[in-house]
C-alpha cells in the first residue's frame, strides 16, 4: 500500500524554487525572474520510496510577518494546513537575507530541511558555506544544491521521506526575546492550549496574535471561529498580556524582527567566507554611489538630466518629419476628396479637424516615447532603477505611502497610464489608491513638448540649460507628490504604510534587442494605442467649437471669454485654460490649440519656431508669471483621457477616478494661485 505524504516548497523569490519544484515533480512551472510571479500555489505530486507525495510550491516570501499577500498565502498555509515536511530553499549567495525566513519557519515547525541552492554560483563568486557548522547550529539538516543541473536533489529526497515518516527527526533551536516578551507568550500560549486543538506549535500563534496583527487575527479567526478571540480565557490572557506590553513600550513585531536579523547575521558570520572578486568589488563601488547618502540622490538626478536630454535632443528631428510627412499626407488626402466632390465642409472636418489632432499627437508622442522608455528600460534592467526605488523608499514611508509608490512615480515618467498599471505590484488597496491618484501630478513625456517650449522661450534656449530646468520641475513634481500622498494618507485613505522589502537585483547587461522589442510591445504601442482612440474625437469636438459661430463670435472665443476670469486669478488667461481643457484627450495638443485660438484660425497649426511662438505669446499679454504659471499648471493638472481611462479599468470605482481627476487640478489651482499673488507684488 503507498502511503501519501504532503512536502511544502518555500524560500525568498529568486532563489531557484521553481527549478527545484520541475526538477523533483518533472513539471515545468514558469521561473521568472520577478518578484511575487505567484500568489497562488503551484501542486505537483511524486513517488519516492513506495510513498507518493504531494509537493506545494508556495510563492515567493521574505517573510512570515505578512505585509504582502505573497506572505499572507505563505504564514497562512504554514499555519494552519497539514503538512509533514517543509523544504526552505534558500540562496546561497545570499545567505543572511535568508536566513530570516528559515529561523521564522523554524518558529512554527522543526520538521524543516534547508536546500542551499545556486552552490555554482556562490562558488563563481568565491563564496565558502560551512553545512555542518549551519545544520548545528538550526538543528536541522541543510543540503547543498545546483537544483537547475540536478545536483543534491537526490539527498533532498531521501532526507525530506526521513522527516516525513518519522514523528520528530530535528532539534530545532528555539529563539527567545525579552522577559516581557515571553512572559507574555507564556501566558497566551497556556491561554491557547485550553481553547483551540492543533497539532501546530502554539508559540508561533501567542507571538503573532501578540503583535495585534489584523491580517492574522482575521486568518486565525477564519480556521478557528469567528468568535475564538473573545472567548473568555484567551480574550483575558491575550489583552492582559497586549496590555502590559504596551505599558511597557515593547513592540513585539520590531523585536522579534529585530532578535531574527541579528541571529541571521551572526549565523552568516560563522558559516560564511568570501573572497571578493573584481566584479564583487565593482559592484560595491556602484553601490556605494547609487546608495550613498551624499552621492545618490545626485546621480540620480544626473541619470535623469542624461535622459531628458537625450530624448529632448533626439525626438526634435524624428518629430519634425513625421509632421512633415503628415502635412504632405493631409495636403495629398484633401486633394484627392476635393476630386472627388466633396465639400469643403466635409474636408476640413476630416483633414483639418480629426486627422489633423490624430496625427499631431502621434508626430509629438512617438519620438519622445521610443527614446525615454527604452532608455529608462535600459536602467531597469541594469539595476539601477531598483536602486533609485530604494533611495526613495524612506521618504514615501514617511508620507504614510507605500516604498513601492517611487516604482510607480518613476513609471509615470514615461506615461501616467503605466504608473497607474504598474500600482499592480503594491498589496495594500489603501496604498494602491495613494499611488494611483497621485501619478499625474508625475509629468509624462506628453507634457515635455509644451515645458521645453517655455523653457526654451522665456527662460533659456541651450537644450542642456532646458534640461536642467525641467529636472528641476520634475524634482518639484516629486515633492509635491509626496506631499499630496500625506495628505490622502491622512485623510481619506488614512491607514498604517505597510513595509517595503524590495529585493535589489544583482547589475546585469541588458539586452538591447529584446529590450526594446519588450519596451515597443508592452509600453510604446500600449500608450500610443490608447492615445489614438482618444484623439479623434477630440479632433472633431475641437474643429466644431472652431468653426460654429454664435453672433460672429465662434464657440472657442465664448468659452475663452468666460474663463478668462478664472484663468487669470491662476496666472493663466482664458485661452491658455480652454486649451488645456480641450487638450484633455493628449497633453500634446495643447500648444497647438492655444496658438490657434491666439491667431484666430479655424484649424490646429503648427509654427515655425519657438521665438515666432513667443512673439504670439508676448502679444497676447504673456510675461514671465504667465510662462511660469503654465510650467506649473502642466506638472499639476487633470490627467488625459487615457490615464483617466486607464485608472478607471484599475480601480472600478468612478468615486476614486473623480478624485484622480480632482486631486491634481486642486493641487494646481492652488499652487498656480500663490504664485500668481507673489508675482503680482513685483
Amino acid at each position: 500500500m503507498i502511503k501519501k505524504k504532503r512536502v511544502i516548497l518555500m524560500g525568498n523569490p529568486n532563489v531557484g524554487k521553481s527549478t527545484v519544484f520541475n526538477e523533483i515533480t518533472g513539471s515545468h512551472q514558469h521561473t521568472g525572474n520577478w518578484t511575487g510571479k505567484t500568489v497562488g500555489s503551484c501542486v505537483g505530486k511524486y513517488e519516492y520510496k513506495y510513498t507518493e507525495y504531494e509537493l506545494t510550491d508556495l510563492p515567493g516570501t521574505y517573510s512570515l510577518l505578512a505585509s504582502s499577500e505573497e506572505e499572507r498565502v505563505a504564514r497562512d498555509f504554514l499555519c494552519f494546513e497539514d503538512y509533514d515536511c517543509v523544504v526552505c530553499v534558500v540562496d546561497a549567495t545570499n545567505l543572511e537575507r535568508n536566513l530570516n525566513l528559515v529561523l521564522q519557519v523554524l518558529e512554527l515547525t522543526d520538521r524543516v530541511v534547508v536546500l542551499l541552492n545556486l552552490c555554482d554560483e556562490a562558488k563563481k563568486k568565491n563564496i565558502s558555506l560551512n553545512c555542518e557548522i549551519l545544520s548545528k547550529s538550526l538543528g536541522i539538516p541543510v543540503i547543498r544544491a545546483t537544483a537547475r543541473s540536478g545536483k543534491g536533489i537526490n539527498e533532498l529526497l531521501e532526507v525530506v521521506h526521513t522527516i516525513s515518516n518519522n514523528t520528530r527527526v530535528n532539534n530545532s533551536a528555539t529563539m527567545y526575546y525579552s522577559n516581557a516578551v515571553e512572559e507574555a507568550v507564556h501566558q497566551v500560549k497556556r491561554a491557547l492550549k485550553s481553547t483551540i486543538d492543533t497539532d501546530k506549535n502554539l508559540r508561533f500563534f501567542a507571538l503573532r496574535l501578540l503583535e495585534n496583527n489584523d491580517s492574522f487575527d482575521e486568518s486565525f479567526k477564519d480556521n478557528f471561529g469567528r468568535d475564538i478571540l473573545q472567548k473568555g480565557s484567551l480574550r483575558g490572557s491575550l489583552n492582559n498580556a497586549r496590555k502590559k506590553l504596551n505599558q511597557l513600550g515593547v513592540d513585539v513585531a520590531k523585536e522579534t524582527t529585530r532578535q531574527i536579523f541579528n541571529r541571521s547575521s551572526e549565523l552568516t558570520g560563522q558559516v560564511v567566507s568570501r573572497l571578493p572578486s573584481k566584479k564583487d568589488r565593482r559592484e560595491a563601488l556602484l553601490d556605494r554611489l547609487l546608495l550613498g547618502k551624499k552621492t545618490s540622490i545626485p546621480i540620480m538626478l544626473v541619470l535623469l538630466g542624461i535622459i531628458l536630454w537625450l530624448t529632448i535632443v533626439g525626438s526634435n528631428y524624428p518629430s519634425a518629419l513625421l509632421q512633415e510627412w503628415f502635412n504632405s499626407f493631409e495636403l495629398w488626402l484633401g486633394e484627392k476628396m476635393c476630386e472627388l466632390g466633396i465639400s469643403n465642409t466635409i474636408i476640413s472636418l476630416v483633414v483639418n479637424g480629426v486627422l489633423r489632432v490624430l496625427l499631431w499627437v502621434v508626430a509629438v508622442m512617438l519620438p519622445p516615447m521610443t527614446i525615454f522608455f527604452p532608455l529608462f528600460a535600459l536602467l531597469e534592467d541594469f539595476g539601477i532603477l531598483p536602486r533609485i526605488a530604494f533611495n526613495l523608499d524612506g521618504a514615501f514611508e514617511k508620507c504614510g505611502a507605500c516604498g513601492k509608490q517611487a516604482l510607480t512615480t518613476c513609471m509615470g515618467y514615461g506615461c501616467n497610464a503605466v504608473g497607474v498599471t504598474g500600482a499592480r505590484i503594491i498589496d495594500s488597496p489603501r496604498e494602491r489608491l495613494v499611488a494611483v491618484i497621485t501619478n499625474s501630478l508625475t509629468p509624462c513625456n506628453g507634457r515635455f513638448p509644451l515645458l521645453i517650449a517655455i523653457i526654451g522661450m522665456f527662460f533659456c534656449g541651450s537644450s542642456i540649460y532646458s534640461a536642467m530646468l525641467l529636472l528641476v520641475l520634475i524634482a518639484f513634481s516629486m515633492l509635491v507628490t509626496m506631499g499630496v500622498s500625506r495628505i490622502l494618507s491622512s485623510t481619506v485613505l488614512k491607514g498604517v504604510s505597510s513595509s517595503f522589502v524590495l529585493e535589489l537585483p544583482p547589475y546585469r547587461k541588458p539586452k538591447i534587442m529584446p529590450l526594446i522589442a519588450d519596451t515597443v510591445r508592452e509600453k510604446i504601442l500600449f500608450v500610443l494605442a490608447r492615445a489614438v482612440v482618444v484623439a479623434a474625437p477630440a479632433g472633431l469636438v475641437i474643429w466644431a467649437l472652431a468653426n460654429i459661430n454664435i453672433n460672429g463670435s465662434s464657440l472657442l472665443s465664448i468659452i475663452s471669454e468666460f474663463l478668462e476670469p478664472f484663468g487669470q486669478f491662476i496666472g493663466l488667461d482664458g485661452t491658455m485654460l480652454l486649451a488645456f481643457i480641450l487638450g484633455f484627450p493628449a497633453n500634446e495638443i495643447v500648444i497647438p490649440i492655444a496658438l490657434m485660438m491666439y491667431l484666430s484660425t479655424k484649424e490646429l497649426g503648427d509654427y515655425s519656431s519657438l521665438e515666432a511662438l513667443k512673439g504670439i505669446l508676448v502679444d497676447n499679454g504673456w510675461t514671465v508669471t504667465t510662462a511660469i504659471c503654465t510650467c506649473v499648471f502642466s506638472l499639476f493638472h487633470f490627467p488625459c483621457s487615457t490615464t483617466l481611462l486607464t485608472i478607471y479599468k484599475e480601480t472600478r470605482s468612478a468615486k476614486w477616478t473623480l478624485l484622480s481627476f480632482v486631486t491634481p487640478l486642486i493641487t494646481g489651482v492652488i499652487i498656480c494661485a500663490v504664485i500668481n499673488a507673489v508675482g503680482s507684488l513685483f
